[in-house]
C-alpha cells in the first residue's frame, strides 16, 4: 500500500513539475548526503529529486543502492572517494578494481560523468592526504583510460574556498602561495583531462562571522546597491558570484583562463544553534531558491557572461547523524519524511508535504540502520564542525569584510 500511495504522489509532483516548471530542468544540481539512518529508500529519492527539477547528482561515495535507483532516468551523477581511499589508489590496480566495481558495473543505464577524488583536501594542511591527491587522481584516470571510458568520465577533486589567498576585490583573486606548486601539477592534470574545478563555497559563513557589517541581502541574492570591482568595473550584486570569480581570476593568474568551474556544494542551513546568526528556515528559502531561479536563467557571472553556472545545491536532506552545530543536521531541502524543510517558492516541492504529512509522507519507507550510509568520511570529517568550517572559509571571510566597506 506504501508503495502505491508513494507512486501516486509522485506522478502528481512529476505532473505539476512538467507544466509549471519546465525552465528548471537541466539547471539544478544537488548533493546527496547519507549521514543519516531515517532517510528514504533511494527508489523513493528519484521522484524528489526530479520534483526540484535537479538533473545532476553529486555523491559523496558510490552507493550502488542509489547508482541503480537512478538506472534509465538520464540524471548525471557525480561520485565520490573519500579522503581514505587516496593512499589506496595511488595504487593503479586498486583504482582499476574501484572504477570497474563503482563505476563500470553501472554504465550506461546510470550516467556517471565524474569521479571526484578526495574532498578539500589541501586545506586540511595534512601532507599524508596532499601528498596523495594527484597520484589518486591520475590512478583513477589511468583505470578510466585501460577500460575505455575516458572519454565519458572525468576525474577531478574538490576544494575548498580557503585555497584562495585573496577573494577581494573578485579581479585579484589569488591562491595561496604555499598551496601554488601543488595546485598547478592538480590544474595541469585537468587541463590535459579536459576535467572541472571544483570548489565549495558558503556566503553563510561569511555572514554569521560578521552579521553587523555583512549586508544579508548581499548574501540572500536580494536587491541591493551592490559592489564595483575598481579592476574591471563590473558590478556584483552576491556575494557567490563574487566568490566564483575571484576563482576564475586565481586561475587565470596561473594560466588557466579556460578552465571549467563548478561550484560543488553552496547551501544555507534553516536552523542552527543560539549562536549561529542567520540559520533560519526564512534566510534558507531565500538563498536556495534566488540561487535556483539565477540557475534557471542560464546566465553566468559578471566576468564569465556566457559560461555556464554549474552549481550544487548542499544538500537533498537534513542528515541527522552529523556531528557538531544544529546548523550541520539542516542543510537539506527535505526532511527525512520526504516533506519539505521549507517552502522554496519556486518549485511544486510543497505538494510533497501538503499532500502526505496526514498519511506519515513518503518517507514512510525509510531505511534505519544503526550507522550513517554513506562511505565517505571525508565528507563526515569536513561537514562536520563549526570549527573546521571556520578554517576553511578563513580568508574569504576576510575578503568579505573589505568588500563590505564599499557597500555601506
Amino acid at each position: 500500500m506504501e508503495f502505491l500511495r508513494f507512486f501516486c504522489y509522485a506522478s502528481i509532483i512529476l505532473s505539476i513539475s512538467a507544466c509549471l516548471f519546465p525552465i528548471m530542468v537541466n539547471s539544478v544540481g544537488i548533493n546527496y548526503g547519507q549521514i543519516a539512518n531515517n532517510l528514504p529508500t533511494p527508489e523513493n529519492v528519484v521522484p524528489l529529486v526530479k520534483s526540484i527539477g535537479a538533473t545532476k547528482v553529486k555523491l559523496y561515495d558510490a552507493d550502488p543502492r542509489v547508482l541503480s535507483a537512478f538506472a534509465n532516468t538520464g540524471v548525471e551523477f557525480i561520485v565520490g572517494l573519500g579522503n581514505e581511499y587516496l593512499d589506496k589508489m595511488r595504487d593503479p590496480n586498486k583504482a582499476q578494481a574501484w572504477v570497474q566495481q563503482n563505476v563500470q558495473a553501472h554504465l550506461p543505464a546510470t550516467k556517471i560523468t565524474c569521479i571526484f577524488v578526495g574532498n578539500e583536501v589541501l586545506t586540511f594542511n595534512d601532507t599524508s592526504l596532499s601528498d596523495n591527491l594527484l597520484p589518486a587522481m591520475q590512478s583513477v584516470h589511468t583505470a578510466l583510460v585501460n577500460l575505455g571510458l575516458d572519454k565519458q568520465v572525468t576525474v577531478t577533486t574538490a576544494h575548498s574556498l580557503a585555497i584562495l589567498q585573496t577573494s577581494y576585490p573578485p579581479s585579484a583573486g589569488a591562491f595561496r602561495e604555499d598551496l601554488i606548486d601543488c595546485l598547478g601539477e592538480t590544474l595541469s592534470f585537468h587541463q590535459k583531462t579536459g576535467s572541472p574545478f571544483l570548489i565549495n563555497a558558503y556566503p553563510y559563513f561569511a555572514y554569521k562571522g560578521n552579521p553587523k557589517q555583512i549586508p544579508l541581502d548581499f548574501v540572500l541574492f536580494q536587491p541591493n546597491q551592490g559592489v564595483i570591482d575598481p579592476g574591471t568595473n563590473l558590478h556584483y550584486d552576491n556575494m557567490l558570484y563574487a566568490q566564483i570569480d575571484a576563482v576564475y581570476s586565481a586561475l587565470a593568474s596561473l594560466g588557466y583562463k579556460k578552465l571549467p568551474v563548478h561550484i560543488s556544494e553552496t547551501g544555507w542551513p534553516s536552523k542552527g544553534d543560539e549562536d549561529e546568526v542567520g540559520a533560519t528556515s526564512d534566510n534558507a528559502k531565500k538563498y536556495n531558491g534566488n540561487l535556483i531561479k539565477l540557475m534557471a536563467k542560464k546566465t553566468g557571472t559578471p566576468m564569465r557572461p556566457n559560461s555556464d553556472l554549474n552549481i550544487y545545491v548542499f544538500a537533498l536532506f537534513n542528515e541527522n547523524m552529523k556531528p557538531g552545530p544544529t546548523s550541520e543536521r539542516n542543510y537539506g531541502l527535505f526532511k527525512p519524511d520526504g516533506t519539505p524543510a521549507y517552502h522554496l517558492g519556486i518549485s511544486n516541492i510543497n505538494v510533497v508535504g501538503s499532500n502526505t504529512t496526514a498519511a506519515g509522507g513518503i518517507g514512510n519507507a525509510v531505511r534505519t540502520p544503526s550507522s550513517p550510509t554513506s562511505s565517505s568520511t571525508g565528507y563526515l570529517s569536513i561537514s562536520s564542525a563549526t570549527q573546521e568550517r571556520y578554517q576553511i572559509v578563513g580568508h574569504v571571510l576576510l575578503a568579505s569584510l573589505l568588500l563590505t566597506k564599499t557597500l555601506v
